[in-house]
């Protein structure tokens, strides 16, 4: 068993949102992995991506929106976005919110412009 605490889980951060990884292979796990999303208030999803792999969206707090025409999304929610489809994520509400996401290990990113990427907390 590997046991990461929340002082010790890797964190990145991209405007307006910070991921604190607590599964991934580099931490034990060896096929999903698993993060804390922190999403600025007023933050908005600008640039679109899909996924080579079906993610899951679970809102702990705030309301948030995935995509322009996706349904709001509030405490206790859940979305599971398929493979291939558009995500881009806003926060609609006041305050921070928070989101656990998961994802099968290895997964790979897609930006708007086609540019492949496979972020640090897919490893």
């Amino acid at each position: 068993m590997h046991v990461i605490s929340a002082a010790a889980a890797p964190r990145f951060q991209l405007p307006g949102v910070e991921f604190a990884v607590f599964a991934a292979p580099s931490l034990g796990s060896a096929g999903l992995c698993a993060w804390r999303l922190t999403v600025d208030e007023g933050h908005v999803g600008d640039a679109p991506h899909t996924l080579d792999r079906d993610e899951i969206f679970t809102v702990l707090s705030g309301t948030v929106q995935l995509g322009p025409d996706g349904e709001k999304l509030g405490p206790g929610d859940s979305a599971v976005v398929p493979a291939g489809e558009l995500i881009s994520l806003s926060n609609l509400g006041e305050g921070k919110a928070e989101l656990i996401v998961a994802i099968t290990a290895g997964f790979t990113g897609h930006m708007a412009d086609g540019t492949a990427v496979q972020p640090p907390w897919s490893k």
